[in-house]
């Protein structure tokens, strides 16, 4: 059993999202969603697009809504107004064998991987591939030991998860998601829980496999650090609204209030807002 070291591709050249600035064809569009549980309002006209071979962060406070937002993407919630479209096709309305049809477009990295503890290591990967495809278990063998090299993991295929390490953990659990060769990739918290090491690990992997896959990620976060990472833009949501949406310079460079206070709260270097009155000067 043995964990490849990842290469930092973090300097590297991204040739997916240079297509995605050219050609700009929305994956995912949020179209004014509205969304509440009993008085609490978390959606309230929200709107946004998710770009073909992006990698989108969302950015919010606990309870904003952004794991809400994942499950609208996958039709597991029904928003209360607005539209949800996935591939030009609007989802919102949809009857729930037609919603099974789109799932099956995503991949989804859960906060604590969502292993299941009573399966080996192969048998979590290839749980996907046994309940949604016909294929011979020579191609599962296959396709789960692909899909484990993809995540750099050699050897682990008899193991059982109690017997992995965290970060081992959520390479299984990434490995799983893409078996199904997904064309977007959704992260919630992928590097909660991790020491700053392994954390940069999920950051380096996540960046991989959006070169090696040509997916589109989304991934939800309160890590500043693995945000700055990974992104190529930033949705901030705050009071049931994308209340901002640009790069990371240009989060860097924001006047708004909110996002400013939320950056400069991490004490992330690569996130600290730009100084914007002459009287800000640094101690």
């Amino acid at each position: 059993m043995n964990e490849t070291p990842i290469p930092d591709r973090r300097a590297e050249s991204r040739a997916v999202p240079d297509r995605r600035r050219v050609l700009r064809e929305p994956f995912v569009e949020f179209e004014n969603v509205y969304k509440a549980y009993g008085p609490k309002q978390v959606l309230a006209g929200a709107n946004l697009k998710v770009y073909r071979g992006e990698v989108m962060v969302i950015l919010g406070g606990s309870g904003s809504g952004k794991s809400v937002t994942l499950r609208h993407m996958l039709g597991l919630e029904i928003p209360e107004a607005g539209r949800i479209v996935v591939e030009e096709e609007d989802i919102t309305d949809l009857p729930e064998e037609e919603l099974y049809r789109v799932r099956k477009k995503f991949g989804m990295l859960f906060q604590s991987a969502a292993l299941f503890d009573s399966m080996t290591v192969f048998e979590n990967v290839a749980f996907p591939l046994r309940e949604h495809t016909q294929m011979t278990e020579e191609e599962i063998e296959r396709a789960v030991r692909e899909k484990l090299e993809l995540v750099n993991l050699h050897g682990v295929e008899n193991l059982m998860p109690v017997s992995l390490s965290g970060g081992m953990r959520k390479r299984v659990g990434l490995a799983r998601a893409i078996v199904l060769d997904p064309k977007m990739i959704l992260y919630d918290e992928p590097t909660t829980g991790l020491d700053p090491i392994t954390a940069q690990v999920i950051n380096d992997l996540i960046i991989d496999l959006q070169s090696k896959l040509n997916v589109t990620s989304v991934v939800v976060t309160h890590d500043i650090q693995s945000a700055f990472s990974v992104g190529d833009r930033i949705a901030f949501l705050n009071h049931g609204t994308f209340e901002w949406i640009g790069t990371m310079d240009q989060a860097r460079a924001s006047d708004d209030n909110d996002l400013r206070a939320f950056l400069k709260a991490s004490a992330v270097a690569a996130a600290q807002p730009e100084m914007k009155q002459l009287g800000e000067t640094v101690s």
